[in-house]
């Protein structure tokens, strides 16, 4: 059930996310969830899009360094402490998380969560035996 992710190197100078989206709407590339971690010289810009292998051929070929790899896309419910129990799950059973980053809350009273795991395939195996409901691409 793992997400295809794209992840692109980005410098950090003016303009250039500005390219590399205008790309992105030349290829009619929906991005379905996005988020960058900087630094002073460079951003790691990590997507959810429809179709990832056409997106990171299309990157690459315009210079863009992009490369996939496999999250987990989680749903939680809207109350506190959702998210705390799921992480607690997760520590419980020694499984560590890399990194996150979410959607807003939906109408159904549920945020999205993308999840990086070093082994996903053992951390969909846990969330799955506790009920937690997991996203395909096809579902976002």
């Amino acid at each position: 059930m793992a997400v295809k992710q794209v992840s692109i190197f980005v410098e950090n100078t003016t303009g250039r996310l500005a390219q590399l989206t205008q790309i992105l709407a030349d290829n009619n590339i929906d991005i379905r969830a996005a988020v960058i971690a900087e630094t002073s010289d460079f951003g790691i810009l990590r997507l959810i899009v429809k179709e990832p292998e056409k997106t990171k051929e299309i990157l690459n070929k315009n210079h863009f360094n992009a490369t996939l790899s496999d999250i987990v896309c989680v749903s939680i419910s809207d109350k506190a402490g959702s998210f705390n129990d799921i992480l607690h799950m997760l520590a419980n059973e020694n499984i560590p998380v890399k990194y996150i980053y979410s959607t807003v809350t939906s109408a159904q009273g549920e945020a999205i969560i993308m999840m990086k795991f070093p082994d996903a395939v053992q951390a969909e195996k846990i969330l799955k035996a506790n009920g937690i409901k997991m996203y395909q691409l096809e579902e976002l």
